[in-house]
């Protein structure tokens, strides 16, 4: 198991709790919303906004996370991250904020202590870079479709 640290940043609302999973089996850790005047958000129709989470965290190295958008938030109300899935480095140490976004035909409300988005620790690989020449394979240069599958 990977432990994510985290630090509470000045004046957020601690009673909300750290991230946490909503099932046994979750990927994503649910965030919420960290408001500093604990009121409400209102996202219009197009707009989109920095949210604070009221955290700070250390990710291992050889780590990220991956903050993304909430199914229901994004059907129901066209709430989405529009960098989805925005990536927090391991070096990272500034306060955790969630860009939403509203797609949706409506306004909408973002109440102090609403789940927002979820983050997933995933592993990372960094690669090496280097010219030469490729190998050969039967796609080829085949993209966008080539592949027959719709």
């Amino acid at each position: 198991m990977v432990t994510i640290r985290f630090e509470w940043v000045e004046g957020a609302d601690q009673a909300l709790g750290l991230p946490d999973y909503a099932s046994a089996r979750a990927a994503g850790a649910d965030l919420r919303a960290n408001l500093a005047d604990r009121g409400r958000l209102e996202l219009a129709p197009g707009a989109r906004a920095l949210v604070p989470t009221g955290l700070r965290l250390a990710i291992p190295v050889g780590y990220e996370v991956q903050v993304r958008p909430r199914s229901g938030l994004a059907l129901k109300h066209g709430i989405t991250l529009p960098n989805s899935p925005g990536t927090i480095d391991s070096d990272y140490r500034g306060p955790l904020g969630v860009i939403l976004q509203n797609t949706g035909e409506a306004a909408y409300t973002v109440t102090h202590g609403d789940r927002i988005a979820q983050m997933v620790v995933a592993p990372v690989v960094q690669a090496g870079f280097a010219v030469g020449s490729l190998d050969e394979t039967d796609r080829g240069e085949g993209g966008f479709g080539s592949t027959g599958a719709a």
